[in-house]
């Protein structure tokens, strides 16, 4: 990888995808977003329109395909969990050529998923930080003031992926670098688990959330702590909730907006995935185990 500009993949340009691929086309880079044919089909005539308080309302010319046929740089996976066995099919290892690739999924299980897939060593961990929604196919808004990228940077691979984080930082993306992977994954699903879980069962904004339910934000976060640090990662049940009263009331979580238009949620893939690591490490987690439980009865309802 070099200064140059980059051939970029994006797989699920969707409300993440659509901001980073958006943002990186342009700051000159070639991106080529990978979909089902409508949305494809769409993006390619039209660009990627963005919509944003921090990087202002653009259209971005980029291609669109169904499925990957040609090397790149680097490849951005960003569909949902619940999509994502299907959507690999648009990115076979074989025309991936010696590209990272850069999931930013939300939970834990996709990164052995994606390692089996592809050859293990070109998988950097990521997570992202960010409220973008598609609104239609290649039509983002971005509503959050903030859009914060970290990137797992093991020492055998720091040089390639500092590299790559100072493209995406000229782009204007907020990207930081961390040796450690698994305390890097559990500081995102620490913040997202609460957020979605309690945004989505109480059908509120996170402001009426931390207000109306504080106690129960209050437990999840001690549980969520407390199995945080039994799998090795550091947390702060202070902090957390500090971040939490930071943020803009008005923001909801993903699995909300899932939940309000009919979609199948990531569920099992941030509060399952909490629940699996608190059962291996006999930690308790009570409250969350109960917005698990009845957030999956009402998706059976």
């Amino acid at each position: 990888m070099t200064t140059s500009p980059l051939t970029v993949a994006v797989l699920g340009p969707g409300g993440v995808g659509g901001l980073i691929g958006g943002l990186l086309a342009r700051d000159g880079h070639r991106v080529v977003c990978l979909a089902g044919e409508d949305t494809a089909a769409a993006i390619a005539r039209d660009g990627l329109h963005v919509r944003s308080a921090r990087f202002g309302e653009f259209t971005a010319r980029v291609e669109a395909a169904t499925e990957l046929r040609e090397p790149v740089d680097a490849a951005f996976v960003t569909v949902k969990e619940t999509a994502l066995a299907a959507a690999l099919d648009r990115m076979p290892p074989a025309a991936l050529g010696t590209g990272v690739v850069v999931p930013l999924l939300n939970g834990l299980d996709h990164m052995a998923r994606l390692r089996e897939h592809y050859p293990a060593g070109r998988v950097v961990a990521g997570t992202i930080r960010v409220e973008a929604t598609r609104t239609a196919p290649g039509r983002i808004e971005h509503g959050s003031p903030f859009a914060t990228i970290e990137l797992g940077a093991p020492a055998e691979h720091a040089a390639t992926v500092g590299e790559f984080a100072e493209q995406l930082r000229h782009a204007g993306l907020d990207v930081t670098l961390r040796a450690d992977e698994t305390a890097m994954l559990w500081s995102k699903l620490s913040f997202l688990a609460p957020f979605a879980l309690l945004t989505t069962r109480h059908a509120s904004a996170i402001g009426a959330v931390r207000t109306e339910h504080r106690a129960e934000l209050v437990a999840v976060l001690d549980e969520i702590t407390a199995v945080t640090r039994a799998v090795g990662a550091p947390a702060d049940a202070q902090a957390l909730l500090a971040d939490f009263d930071r943020i803009p009331g008005t923001m909801k979580s993903s699995m909300q907006r899932d939940v309000e238009a009919g979609r199948p949620t990531e569920l099992d893939a941030i509060g399952g995935a909490v629940l699996r690591a608190a059962d291996a490490h006999g930690v308790a987690a009570p409250t969350i185990a109960r917005l698990v439980r009845d957030l999956s009865e009402h998706a059976d309802r």
